[in-house]
């Protein structure tokens, strides 16, 4: 059975044929390889080597193969280095964790200054918006950079959607913070129920990107 792997997320299919399109990304089925199966790495646990075991003078020492000159290592920016290591060490889906954790917080007590006319809880879940809005641009950075570096900038519907989802949470949760900042009596008005409205979908959209975020992560 041949093994084909996706350019783009690298995501694995087996089959004599690639799937018509990736079930991850949704690229299609040219953007698939062939690759021997070989070669699909394999976690395997590290087992420090015992002492005894250690190389001794007695140990053979292997002959020198004469072979082509190793390259010359190439010399990366600062920026690139940088760059490199923010995608290596996952820093996007590591830095999404505040937004998506701390927005459902505000949400709630939103909902709850709402219907226990409690102004504290609603202040309280003002200054988690404006936590949630300062990490917007580091999460937004590495995301763009993430996408660039590990996915091509590929534009597939996958992809499309992701985007769309971040830019909708960013703005409806600017636009809730700054409507409370600038008539703080909102939730006791009669566009109470628009502003959780507003709220209530900056959760769904926040929710659409870290589920497409999740499904490139696991390839499932």
């Amino acid at each position: 059975m041949k093994v084909w792997q996706c350019t783009v997320c690298k995501y694995i299919h087996k089959g004599e044929e690639p799937p018509e399109k990736c079930p991850v990304c949704g690229v299609p089925a040219s953007k698939f390889v062939e690759i021997d199966e070989a070669s699909i790495p394999e976690k395997k646990p590290r087992r420090r080597k015992p002492a005894a075991e250690a190389a001794t003078v007695s140990d053979p020492v292997p002959p020198k193969r004469e072979g082509p000159p190793a390259p010359e290592p190439v010399n990366l920016s600062l920026k690139d280095k940088a760059e490199s290591l923010l995608v290596t060490h996952h820093a996007h889906p590591v830095s999404v964790h505040t937004p998506n954790g701390v927005l459902p917080m505000a949400v709630v007590l939103y909902i709850l200054a709402w219907l226990f006319d409690a102004p504290m809880l609603a202040k309280a879940a003002m200054i988690s918006q404006v936590f949630v809005i300062l990490s917007l641009p580091f999460v937004i950075f590495t995301g763009t950079l993430e996408w660039r570096k590990k996915y091509n900038a590929a534009m597939t519907p996958i992809f499309k959607l992701k985007i769309v989802a971040a830019a909708l949470t960013s703005a409806t949760c600017i636009i809730t913070l700054v409507w409370f900042l600038v008539d703080p009596a909102i939730l006791s008005s009669s566009k109470a129920w628009v502003f959780i409205l507003i709220n209530v979908m900056m959760l769904i959209f926040a929710g659409t990107a870290g589920h497409i975020g999740g499904k490139l992560v696991f390839k499932d």
